[in-house]
C-alpha cells in the first residue's frame, strides 16, 4: 500500500474566486485515518485556510458531514484506506448553499426542524413535578430507531425531492416528528399534523429511499415517512366518518 493518498478538496473563497475550484493535497495514508484526519493534517501542516466543520470526531455530533467521492458521509467515519489508491474528492454536502470551502448554510434545516415540534407535547398536564411516565420495552421500541438521528443532514444531501423542491420539510424533520408521534408519553400528534401531512410534508416524498441509505445511524427516515403516510391517510378517513375529529373531541373534554 502506498504511503500517501491524494485529497482533491473543494475550495470556494468568495473574496478570492467567483466559481469553486479543487486543490490537491498529498496526505499520509494511515490505516486509522479518516477523511477528517486528513483534512486536519492539511489545515495544521499544509494550508491553514481550508474551512470545514467538525466537533466530536466520533460520529455523534453530526457536524462533519461532507460529500466524499460523490456520496454524503460523516468525514470522521469515512476511512482513507477504503478509498485507496485514491484520489479522494471531498466536497460540501449537496443541496445546501456553500458559505466557504466545505462549510454549507444550514439555516433552512434549522428553520424547518422546530415546525414539527420535535419535543414531548403534553396538553393540560397536571401531573406532579416528580411524576414519571413509565414505558414498556415494547413502547420504547416503537420510536427508539427514529430517536437516533444526529441532525447531520446527510439525508437532505441525498434526497432528490429536496434537491428539486427546497420547500420540502425533509427526511430528518419528518422522521423526528414521527419519533414523537410514536412516543407513548406524547400528545402532540394533532399539533404536528398540519405540517407533517401537508403537500410539503410526508406526501412530497416519492420513496426513493436514498435518505435511509445515507443515514449513518440506521434511522431509516424513508420508512418513518411511509409509516406516517399510512397514519395520515387513516386519520383522514376517520375525520370523514366521525362527526368530530379527535382534536375537537379533546377540546370538548377540556383540552386533553
Amino acid at each position: 500500500m502506498a504511503d500517501t493518498i491524494t485529497l482533491e478538496v473543494f475550495r470556494y473563497r468568495p473574496e478570492q474566486e467567483e466559481t469553486p475550484v479543487f486543490d490537491s493535497f498529498e496526505v499520509p495514508l494511515r490505516k486509522e485515518w479518516a477523511v477528517l484526519d486528513a483534512l486536519n493534517h492539511i489545515k495544521d501542516n499544509i494550508d491553514g485556510t481550508v474551512s470545514y466543520r467538525w466537533s466530536c470526531r466520533m460520529g455523534i455530533c453530526g457536524s462533519c458531514g461532507m460529500t466524499v467521492n460523490g456520496e454524503p458521509k460523516l468525514s470522521c467515519s469515512a476511512f482513507l484506506v477504503d478509498y485507496a489508491p485514491g484520489p479522494v474528492r471531498v466536497e460540501p454536502l449537496h443541496n445546501f448553499p456553500v458559505i466557504r470551502d466545505l462549510v454549507v448554510n444550514i439555516e433552512d434545516f434549522m428553520a424547518k426542524l422546530p415546525e414539527v415540534k420535535p419535543w414531548l407535547v403534553r396538553h393540560a398536564d397536571d401531573a406532579p413535578d416528580d411524576f414519571e411516565y413509565l414505558q414498556t420495552p415494547a413502547e420504547l421500541d416503537e420510536y427508539k430507531k427514529y430517536s437516533m438521528c444526529i441532525n447531520c443532514m446527510l439525508c437532505y444531501s441525498a434526497c432528490p425531492v429536496y434537491a428539486l423542491d427546497p420547500e420540502f420539510i425533509g427526511p430528518a424533520a419528518i422522521a423526528l416528528g414521527q419519533r414523537y408521534n410514536l412516543d407513548s408519553r406524547d400528545e402532540g400528534a394533532d399539533d404536528r399534523r398540519d405540517v407533517l401531512a401537508s403537500a410539503q410534508g410526508a406526501w412530497a416524498c416519492t420513496f426513493v429511499g436514498e435518505c435511509s441509505v445515507a443515514c449513518p445511524k440506521g434511522v431509516d427516515p424513508a420508512g418513518a415517512i411511509q409509516r406516517y403516510k399510512l397514519t395520515a391517510a387513516t386519520q383522514s378517513v376517520k375525520d370523514l366518518l366521525m362527526p368530530w375529529s379527535q382534536k375537537d373531541a379533546r377540546r370538548k373534554a377540556g383540552g386533553r
